[in-house]
C-alpha cells in the first residue's frame, strides 16, 4: 500500500502531526528547507514528514534575506573594508627554515 502525499501549511497541523513535527525536528528545520517549484513559475518552502499513512510536505515561511548591508555597519564591524594588512615594513627573514626556532629578538615582538 501506497502512503498518500499531501501538502499542508505548518499553521494547520493536527496536534499529532505537530508533535511528530517536533521529534523530526527538535533544533528547527532551518537546514532542511526545499524549494518547491509549482507550474507558472510560482515556488514555496516546505519541509518533508512521514507519518505511517502518509507524506507531507510541509509549508513553512521563510523570510530571506535580500537587504544590502549598509557600507557604514560593514566597515564598523569589519574595522573598515582595506584589504592592507600590515605594512610595507613588515617581511619574513629570508634565511630563517621552517625547522628553525624564532630568535629572541622576534619573539619579544609577539
Amino acid at each position: 500500500m501506497t502512503k498518500k502525499r499531501v501538502v499542508i501549511k505548518f499553521g494547520d497541523l493536527s496536534p499529532e502531526l505537530l508533535e511528530l513535527f517536533k521529534q523530526k525536528y527538535p533544533h528547527g528545520y532551518q537546514n532542511h528547507v526545499i524549494k518547491v517549484e509549482k507550474p507558472g513559475g510560482d515556488y514555496f518552502f516546505a519541509v518533508t514528514l512521514d507519518s505511517d499513512d502518509a507524506s507531507y510536505l510541509v509549508k513553512v515561511n521563510v523570510k530571506i534575506d535580500s537587504k544590502i548591508k549598509d557600507e557604514e555597519d560593514e566597515k564598523e564591524f569589519f574595522g573598515g573594508l582595506s584589504d592592507d594588512i600590515g605594512s610595507e615594513n613588515d617581511a619574513f627573514p629570508d634565511d630563517m627554515n621552517e625547522e628553525d626556532e624564532p630568535s629572541e629578538e622576534m619573539s619579544d615582538d609577539l
